[in-house]
């Protein structure tokens, strides 16, 4: 278990040395989107509207904030691995050592959950001193972990099958782009046509955004959606195993 730990420290290592090189650059890329929504949909477009008896600048923080997670740590985590597997190549060095597949794997995904929650954590505080109806619970800080590491792990699954540097575009342009305005970010997929819910209930950006809203605005809490998005984790998890095994990389 030590051992593992220890390779799992090693992969991280130099990617976390190089986001605190680059840690302003990180933070301005995390946060520009989200916050321009965020003065876009809360105070453009929603002021003075209630929304699921609760003010709309309060239900669409927590959307933000399961967006940026997104955003923050899928971002982080496959530009980074998607430049060292097709620019400096030095992504076959590591797995010619003698590491676990799941070291690497976990390692690699530290990245971007680490800047995922720094960038969560920041759009939350300034949606905290927008409006007093938000609640900062242990809940909360869970949902935000098990968030940023499943798309940090989806993150690893883009770069491993990715083939140029314009696949990654391509998957963000049909996957990311589609859950940004759909997953129940800005509105209730409640009030969408059923058929497009059951399309939305495919994506975990959906129960990331029901897990953080109803944890920060007190609402009885579905485990149902916060166990979907662990299983969703757990399939990127076995699928970037799957690829590494398979030397498809």
């Amino acid at each position: 278990m030590f051992d593992h730990l220890k390779e799992i420290y090693y992969v991280a290592w130099a990617d976390l040395r190089f986001m605190r090189h680059t840690m302003v650059n990180v933070l301005i890329m995390s946060l520009m989107a989200p916050l321009l929504y965020l003065l876009a949909f809360g105070y453009g477009m929603g002021r003075g509207i209630i929304t699921e008896g609760v003010s709309y600048i309060a239900f669409i923080v927590p959307g933000i904030v399961a967006l940026t997670a997104l955003s923050a740590s899928f971002s982080s985590t496959s530009s980074r691995m998607n430049v060292q597997r097709l620019y400096y190549r030095s992504f076959d060095e590591m797995m010619l050592g003698p590491l676990r597949l799941s070291s690497i794997v976990i390692g690699k995904s530290i990245l971007g959950v680490v800047r995922g929650l720094i960038s969560c954590l920041i759009i939350f505080a300034i949606g905290m001193m927008l409006t007093s109806e938000l609640q900062f619970t242990p809940l909360f800080v869970l949902c935000m972990i098990v968030s940023c590491l499943t798309f940090s792990l989806l993150g690893e699954t883009a770069a491993l099958l990715a083939k140029t540097h314009q696949s990654m575009s391509t998957f963000s342009t049909l996957i990311i782009l589609p859950m940004t305005f759909l997953c129940g970010t800005f509105f209730s997929i409640g009030s969408m046509p059923e058929w497009l819910r059951m399309v939305l209930y495919a994506l975990p950006l959906t129960y990331s955004s029901t897990s953080m809203r109803e944890s920060a605005l007190g609402w009885s809490f579905s485990v149902a959606s916060l166990a979907m998005l662990v299983a969703f984790g757990i399939a990127f998890y076995l699928a970037n195993i799957y690829l590494l095994k398979t030397r498809r990389v």
